[in-house]
């Protein structure tokens, strides 16, 4: 017997394929897509709109494959965590961080990272898998439930709880692209989730011909992992430089910026006391942008077990902050969010088992993710 299909991996055109596939007409998948993201519904009994046939059929050959949370934490700054099981020893985190004027849901795209960034803990552990579409809107599709919201409908204010999603948890998105595209296509659907490409953030850490794609297929705000002004530094903190190296890069940033939603590009750059953070270095990225729209992201550095690194003064990274603002480049300093419960940038430490041999020698799922959109 066939396992039941996951309705949370189907996106808008998959739904109407899997529609047509059961005999059943097109506009029935965008109820669907409605009833399981817009409202949250899991139960197909509940789904009164949708005729008893359908959801009988429903019920014999599909399912919505809920997450489920190893641990949910809220911090004294409101700042809430899961960790989430993601099968065969593996679990992901995501976060959420509420503000004012936006809440923001942090989710992971890869159980572990293979781009062994140096300052990062997550490439510390190693790969294990890609999550499936399900499991990357799946985060989403839980945290709505979670925090009390549905995607369509807001807070007592009015807002939407969930305001933005920033893929910036654990693994690179587009070395996952397809579930990762899938994804994002769902949460810009306005028969699912109806954010703004403005509101949607991804993150990566430079994979060149993959921006190119995401730049024809589904341009969303683009934040960048930089953390170092030259190829020889950054060779060394970032190894896939070595494969795309800066000027490659920058072009790529650019050639983005044609069908962006927003006109620059955001620059991550974490804080490394006396590695990245002198004003020659700062001077150099000044000069290394000159010619791209952009803002800078400066992060406060978060050790982690293991790690030789230490992160820069917080008056060291004023000052380096300062340099560029100087220059006209619009820069802020990362607040840090979430420390007294690990989902700090760089902290969150899920301690679960997984495959890696990285993990047989003790490794924990640390992932670095930067928690404020």
């Amino acid at each position: 017997m066939d396992a039941p299909t996951n309705l949370l991996d189907l996106d808008a055109e998959a739904m109407a394929a899997w529609c047509a596939a059961h005999d059943e007409k097109a506009f029935r998948g965008t109820q669907l897509l409605q009833w399981i993201h817009r409202a949250g519904v899991a139960d197909f009994s509940a789904m009164t709109t949708i005729a008893r046939s359908l959801r009988e059929k429903l019920t014999e050959t599909a399912e919505v494959r809920e997450l489920q949370p190893l641990s949910d934490h809220t911090s004294e700054d409101g700042t809430r965590k899961w960790l989430l099981d993601v099968g065969q020893g593996n679990a992901v985190e995501m976060v959420y961080i509420p503000e004012t004027s936006r809440g923001t849901l942090c989710i992971s795209t890869q159980a572990g990272c293979a781009v062994n960034c140096r300052f990062c803990s997550t490439g510390k552990q190693g790969f294990n898998r890609n999550l499936t579409t399900g499991e990357i809107i799946g985060q989403l599709w839980l945290a709505n439930r979670k925090l009390g919201g549905v995607a369509a409908s807001g807070d007592e204010n009015g807002q939407r709880v969930i305001s933005n999603v920033v893929l910036m948890g654990m693994g690179e998105p587009l070395l996952n692209y397809q579930p990762t595209l899938a994804a994002l296509r769902l949460m810009l659907d306005d028969n699912a989730y109806g954010l703004s490409r403005r509101r949607v953030t991804l993150s990566t850490s430079g994979v060149v011909p993959m921006m190119d794609r995401l730049r024809d297929d589904c341009p969303v705000a683009l934040a960048v992992s930089l953390h170092a002004p030259n190829d020889a530094l950054r060779d060394d903190l970032v190894p896939l430089n070595r494969k795309y190296p800066l000027r490659e890069l920058l072009a790529a940033c650019n050639r983005y910026l044609d069908r962006a939603p927003r006109d620059f590009i955001t620059f991550e750059y974490v804080m490394l006391d006396g590695i990245n953070d002198s004003d020659a270095h700062a001077k150099q990225l000044v000069s290394l942008v000159r010619d791209t729209p952009c803002k800078f992201n400066l992060i406060p550095f978060n050790a982690f077990p293991g790690s030789e690194l230490l992160g820069s003064l917080r008056q060291r990274i004023r000052a380096f902050g300062e340099i560029l603002l100087q220059a006209g480049i619009v820069t802020t300093i990362r607040k840090t969010r979430g420390d007294d419960i690990d989902a700090a940038c760089g902290q969150l430490a899920g301690a679960v088992q997984d495959r890696t041999r990285l993990a047989q020698r003790g490794a924990r799922i640390v992932p670095l993710v930067p928690v404020q959109a």
